[in-house]
């Protein structure tokens, strides 16, 4: 009989929804995440279009679900470092790193954070804000559990031996720190690779001013700026903190560099503007577009909305220029006409891209990637969510660019692949 035991990697959208089918259908399920945290990049998310849904409200019960599922064993800090075998009894290796935390005793109130003597940039909130050494990403984050960052944990490194500031701080002795990094073994009978994506680096691509104008921001920044458990707490300002009057969004950042449309770039940049007509209604807001990818009849009925309210440019170059806080967009016309307007702030949108560690997994999976960098399938037509290796599906952005609704679609078809298989 074949192993029932499946091995979901990664832990976003896809990765929970396909873990919930199969754990719901009576298999096993071991859920690894790379990070402290579940529910992927959408958890940065306020609203999620076209419908502006509360990203936080979509998710927490699915969160719940993983996290309370008697069937899902749930491994965070942890990557796959170690593949073997065939459908229906792969051998698997896991690396999990210590949490120093009690995931048990641990009730999440938060007293250990500021008596920690380290600040660090938060890179869950893109560096727009601090963190402790010990910390949770944001408010909100699932599990409500901090995790030690080692590396900059003056105890764990050795700079401050003696330091125990956190678990003096701690009531309930949830901190531990002799606690270790863990190899685990298993065996399974499927995999689905749910990595996600990460997107593409702007800070190469001088003419948008990034890093060098402060209201110059990224779509994942923006996203965190507008979001209620934010850094700022939803508070829609510039750095400065002067009020937003205008705002130009810059569509397609990477796509020439990169080679293809992520496909939905268009849709969350038209958000973005919803966002600020939120908070600044009389703000100008001007999307700045190569083409427009608006696939849907929901999709269709969103953007007629926005071109109530805001302008769309189609462009064949642009650049960002400052000057005193000041910024111009100084774009090209389709017909060749250069033109200029004046912005408080500019949101650059870049193209999605696999996520980091894509290259080393692939070679432990023993799977290829495509001419993109994302993980193979055997036809994009007929089997999207097959790899060359059979009993190992790729689902969600691990696969390409895709909106939720399409990673979920790909997570229920894998699950039902997997039934068949293994059942």
């Amino acid at each position: 009989m074949k192993n029932q035991n499946v091995l979901v990697i990664g832990s976003g959208v896809a990765g929970m929804e396909a873990s919930l089918i199969l754990a719901d259908a009576g298999m096993k399920v071991h859920l690894v995440e790379k990070d402290s945290l579940i529910g992927g990049q959408t958890i940065k998310f306020e609203e999620v279009y076209p419908n502006m849904e509360c990203a936080t409200c979509m998710l927490a019960p699915k969160q719940q679900e993983v996290l309370q599922h008697e069937n899902i064993t749930l491994y965070l800090l942890s990557q796959v470092k170690k593949t073997e075998g065939s459908a229906g009894e792969f051998k698997v290796q896991i690396e999990k790193k210590a949490r120093y935390v009690s995931l048990i005793n641990c009730i999440g109130c938060g007293a250990c954070y500021d008596p920690c003597p380290v600040s660090l940039d938060n890179e869950f909130e893109q560096g727009m804000s601090q963190k402790k050494a010990i910390a949770v990403a944001c408010p909100g984050a699932l599990p409500n559990v901090p995790a030690i960052d080692a590396d900059n944990c003056l105890r764990l490194n050795g700079k401050k031996k003696g330091c125990n500031a956190c678990e003096q701080a701690c009531g309930f002795g949830a901190i531990d720190f002799t606690e270790k990094d863990e190899t685990i073994n298993l065996e399974v009978g499927a995999i689905i690779v749910a990595t996600g994506f990460d997107q593409f680096d702007v800070s190469g691509l001088a003419q948008f001013g990034y890093g060098k104008h402060p209201n110059v921001y990224t779509a994942m920044e923006f996203e965190r700026l507008y979001a209620q458990n934010g850094p700022t707490e939803g508070k829609l300002t510039l750095r400065e903190e002067r009020p937003i009057k205008s705002a130009g969004i810059i569509h397609c950042i990477g796509r020439k560099e990169k080679g293809y449309c992520s496909g939905v770039c268009c849709m969350y940049s038209m958000k973005f503007a919803h966002f600020i007509k939120d908070k600044a209604p009389e703000a100008e807001i001007h999307e700045f577009h190569t083409d427009l990818c608006i696939p849907g009849k929901s999709h269709q009925r969103f953007y007629e909305e926005l071109s109530k309210k805001i302008d769309f440019i189609r462009y064949e170059d642009v650049e960002v220029k400052g000057n005193n806080g000041n910024l111009e967009i100084i774009y090209t016309h389709s017909n060749g006409k250069r033109d200029s307007i004046k912005s408080d702030m500019v949101i650059l949108s870049p193209a999605m891209i696999p996520s980091k560690g894509t290259k080393d997994l692939a070679k432990v999976l023993g799977i290829s990637q495509d001419s993109m960098g994302f993980f193979s399938t055997q036809d994009q037509n007929l089997s999207p969510i097959d790899s060359e290796k059979e009993g190992i599906f790729i689902i969600g952005c691990a696969e390409g660019p895709k909106d939720i609704p399409d990673s979920v679609s790909q997570a229920e078809a894998a699950a039902g692949r997997i039934l068949s298989l293994l059942q």
